[in-house]
């Protein structure tokens, strides 16, 4: 396959085409290259082998939780074990959007909708206990959801679920 360059792409243009260009078998990295130089400090690689994510993962299947991975500025990955946990509020967020990956079990997401009594809890970042209209899609092994900025989500998990969550963050 040629290589191919976009340039100027934001992170929100990236969280969309990623899970379209895996399945299509893309290298992403193909797509999205930058050269070494403009990349500068911030754009280091990071390498999560096999070993040492199952590792991690056996550590939160004993203590369920999160494991952060990844922290910078603009993006967040953090693998999660969660088990009969239900988020009392729905939240949605002005400047990040969230992909999460399902590897082991199922949870509910509550998704879209109007949010009712919402707050703001810090800049660009809300939380309101209903809202109206929000479907529920439940996700098994395997699947990947795309929540966009400004949509309102909730997750309940009936037993067990192992996820990874991705979010990427415009500068604000």
């Amino acid at each position: 396959m040629e290589n191919l360059t976009i340039r100027n792409q934001s992170r929100r243009n990236f969280l969309c085409t990623a899970p379209v260009a895996a399945a299509a078998g893309i290298a992403l990295a193909d797509v999205f290259a930058r050269p070494a130089a403009a990349q500068g400090a911030q754009g280091k690689f990071q390498l999560f082998t096999a070993k040492t994510l199952a590792d991690d993962l056996k550590a939160l299947e004993a203590a369920p939780g999160n494991n952060n991975l990844v922290t910078d500025p603009g993006v967040v990955v953090i693998l999660t074990v969660e088990k009969d946990k239900s988020a009392k509020e729905f939240e949605w967020h002005e400047h990040r959007d969230h992909i999460f990956q399902i590897h082991e079990g199922s949870t509910v997401y509550e998704l879209g909708g109007t949010p009712k009594n919402g707050r703001n809890i810090r800049p660009g970042e809300w939380l309101a206990p209903e809202s109206d209209g929000a479907q529920k899609v439940t996700l098994h092994k395997g699947d990947m959801l795309l929540v966009p900025r400004g949509t309102p989500h909730r997750r309940t998990t009936h037993g067990s679920v192992t996820l990874t969550l991705i979010s990427a963050q415009d500068a604000v």
